[in-house]
């Protein structure tokens, strides 16, 4: 989850007055929560264009959507549940667009192309969580990494827990061989 910054009731004034339209004021949140919400998206997606394109997409969308923003939460929170959310929702719109289904065993299919080709080389956790498949990659990142449970995940993105959990445990074994190679 995203960490509110230093003083939480210095960032509470800073999302009202954005909230009243004041545009620096959210220029403010925007450059305290950037690189937060760019990691979570380039985890997500594996990919750091598409990651900037999701980044921008969320601020967006925290613009249009700051009135509905009640202070039951961290503004971090809220806008961490936001980004997660626009990057679910992009891969519907990918997954629609290509109208396929990733359901295969061959790894090698789904390899980034900036891969090193040197396979003696080290390769970071990082690297290793881009090459996995994207949906194994989206549940491994918000179980593993964003501390998720399962039934959120599986709420996010309309599945079954159960489907969630073979995720999971698919994304650990690709990353397992990939590591240990």
């Amino acid at each position: 989850m995203l960490v509110e910054d230093a003083a939480p009731a210095a960032t509470d004034a800073i999302v009202r007055r954005a909230q009243q339209g004041d545009v620096a004021a959210f220029e403010q949140l925007y450059r305290q929560h950037l690189d937060r919400v760019y990691a979570l998206c380039l985890r997500i997606c594996g990919d750091g264009t598409k990651a900037e394109e999701l980044a921008q997409d969320v601020f967006v969308r925290a613009w249009q959507k700051l009135a509905s923003f009640e202070g039951k939460s961290a503004f971090s929170t809220w806008l961490h549940r936001l980004a997660v959310n626009v990057c679910l929702g992009d891969r519907r719109a990918e997954g629609i667009r290509i109208g396929r289904v990733f359901g295969t065993d061959d790894l090698e299919a789904y390899e980034s192309p900036g891969r090193p080709p040197d396979p003696g080389q080290a390769m970071d956790l990082e690297r290793a969580i881009a090459t996995l498949p994207p949906g194994a990659r989206t549940v491994f990142v918000l179980h593993d990494v964003e501390g998720y449970k399962h039934e959120e995940i599986a709420e996010m993105h309309g599945l079954a827990v159960g489907t969630c959990k073979a995720q999971l445990h698919r994304a650990r074994r690709l990353l397992r061989e990939a590591l240990d190679r």
